[in-house]
């Protein structure tokens, strides 16, 4: 796990050329200008970037979850609001790749893969947050056809995205009563409400998804009625650990810029590098971070030999490494000082991108809600 093959050092190496040359240098133009750089996504797809563990006959690269992880943390040393993006989309495309019939996979998942379409994962409901059992959009079965009413929020892609993995109830309350659906943008009924206005993440567009008696065969369920929160819940093992990579990659974007900076400015006579105290904090955020991806990387490994603790594993990773990403960036930020502040070093936009992490794909509350009844259970 920790010594890579030629293979996989080329593979994360082509993710950082990526990022160097495609992301980082309009990645805070993006972010003022809050611009979705869709061109720049097609440029990801053709490199096999939105389909990265979907399975090549329709398109994937076939890769596993541990090289997923380590595409994710290259991709986020450019934008991590970009490489999450790239995450919620592979994660999109793994559900219909994972779970749909052969039919569903052929015809949906060659253009999320190559990105030529771009895909948005639809859960999470103004009503129904960390509770996500609770959700209260409805699936109504009408002959052929499922007719979808209900809101969904914080929604990556929306508007923008061609294809949306919808989760509604078609049954009764709680888990067992949600299934999945794939929607295509163009389907009538459905819309969409304003950007939001966000703190971080503006290289994103995030908006509600409207469905108002948006009309779907039934060609286009998922598996079985009542298997949706199963499926979103798989996803979502993957979608913590990428989220966790785009963390550890954005904060070590936020540490190099932190060594460079302290190594050129001089104070009382001698480089800040000099400076023991500094030293001993910069130590500190490297050891965070080689932490942070450690247990990453063991979750990763996990989740690819369904290794029973995979989600409690993908919870505890998601947990640790974005509260040490947001950290380590936030004392990156400390050490420019003023200049740190200033949106022209890059490190300001890392800090508010890294923030939302802590709260996406589950909140870190829910992640240690996870471990504990993982602990409680196997007592």
């Amino acid at each position: 796990m920790f010594t890579l093959s030629d293979d996989e050092r080329a593979i994360a190496l082509t993710a950082r050329d990526f990022a160097a040359e495609y992301l980082a240098p309009d990645a805070v133009e993006w972010d003022q200008a809050k611009h979705f750089p869709v061109d720049v996504l097609r440029k990801a797809g053709a490199l096999g970037m939105g389909g990265i563990y979907i399975r090549e006959d329709v398109g994937g690269s076939g890769l596993s979850r541990l090289d997923g992880v380590r595409i994710f943390e290259q991709l986020a040393t450019g934008c991590p609001s970009i490489a999450a993006y790239i995450s919620i989309h592979n994660m999109v495309t793994w559900m219909i790749d994972e779970f749909g019939t052969d039919e569903q996979r052929r015809r949906w998942v060659p253009a999320l893969a190559s990105m030529e379409q771009l895909g948005s994962y639809c859960l999470t409901e103004p009503g129904a947050g960390s509770d996500a059992a609770a959700l209260s959009t409805k699936a109504v079965r009408d002959g052929d056809d499922y007719v979808l009413t209900g809101v969904k929020q914080f929604i990556s892609g929306a508007g923008t995205s061609d294809v949306y993995v919808v989760m509604a109830r078609t049954g009764g309350p709680g888990a067992r009563g949600i299934s999945a659906f794939v929607v295509p943008k163009d389907t009538p009924g459905l819309s969409f409400g304003a950007n939001e206005k966000k703190m971080g993440w503006n290289a994103q567009p995030t908006r509600q998804v409207i469905l108002d008696q948006v009309r779907v065969p039934a060609g286009n369920l998922l598996g079985s009625e009542g298997d949706g929160f199963r499926f979103a819940m798989k996803g979502l093992n993957g979608g913590r650990i990428n989220i966790a990579a785009c963390s550890v990659g954005g904060a070590q974007a936020a540490l190099d810029k932190t060594l460079t900076y302290l190594g050129e400015r001089k104070a009382f006579g001698a480089a800040l590098t000099e400076q023991q105290a500094l030293q001993f904090r910069l130590a500190d955020m490297r050891i965070e971070l080689e932490a942070a991806r450690s247990l990453l990387w063991r979750a990763a490994g996990a989740l690819d030999g369904a290794d029973p603790a995979a989600a409690e594993l993908c919870a505890m990773a998601k947990r640790f490494a974005t509260d040490t990403g947001f950290t380590v960036a936030n004392e990156a930020l400390q050490l420019h000082g003023g200049y740190g502040y200033l949106a022209e070093y890059g490190v300001e936009k890392i800090v508010r991108d890294l923030r939302v992490h802590q709260i996406l794909e589950g909140t870190n509350e829910i992640m240690r809600v996870v471990v504990a009844r993982a602990m409680i259970g196997a007592a």
